[in-house]
């Protein structure tokens, strides 16, 4: 998988050495909440591993799963580009929506660190000849639609096409 430099950060493969920060920002609460239909926790170093694993496996020119983190080396999140289908997902049937999310640390917010992050992988994406990128986010996390905005995507209403629930889904084409 491919390293994307921005001017601040550098989103880069997960490695071993980073389980320890992954299992930190992925076993919070709000994890739990955000995770759609079938939320898991991830609980001890040996899941974070396994799922550094599965990140890594992850070859697509375009998709990925990056580790943030600061010129200084840093972690401050995560960000993803992949498919999401539709739910259920029996009904997928080739749809080819792709979602950018992110999950920046609690010590790292209100940084600009998933605007950044975001705005570097939507680019490399589009000049890699995306045609449109999704977010879907809970209706009361107003952060990461504040981001969304910040992102210059467009708000598209509620939708419960995604993780069997009710979502704010925002679209971004390319420029």
């Amino acid at each position: 998988m491919r390293t994307i430099v921005s001017d601040r950060l550098l989103l880069r493969p997960w490695q071993d050495d980073d389980a320890d920060f992954l299992l930190d920002l992925e076993s919070g609460s709000q994890i739990v909440v955000s995770s759609g239909a079938q939320p898991t926790t991830m609980k001890t170093r040996k899941d974070a591993l396994a799922s550094i694993r599965r990140l890594r496996a992850i070859e697509h020119p375009i998709h990925g799963n990056w580790a943030i983190a600061t010129a200084n080396g840093r972690l401050v999140g995560n960000l993803l580009l992949l498919p999401i289908p539709p739910w259920p997902e029996q009904s997928f049937s080739g749809s080819n929506d792709v979602e950018i999310g992110w999950h920046v640390h609690p010590d790292a917010r209100g940084q600009g660190y998933a605007t950044e992050a975001a705005d570097a992988v939507l680019r490399d994406a589009f000049g890699r000849g995306l045609p449109r990128v999704l977010a879907v986010t809970e209706p009361d996390n107003h952060a990461s639609q504040a981001v969304c905005r910040r992102l210059g995507m467009t708000a598209l209403g509620r939708t419960t096409r995604y993780y069997d629930t009710i979502n704010e889904l925002f679209e971004k084409l390319p420029s």
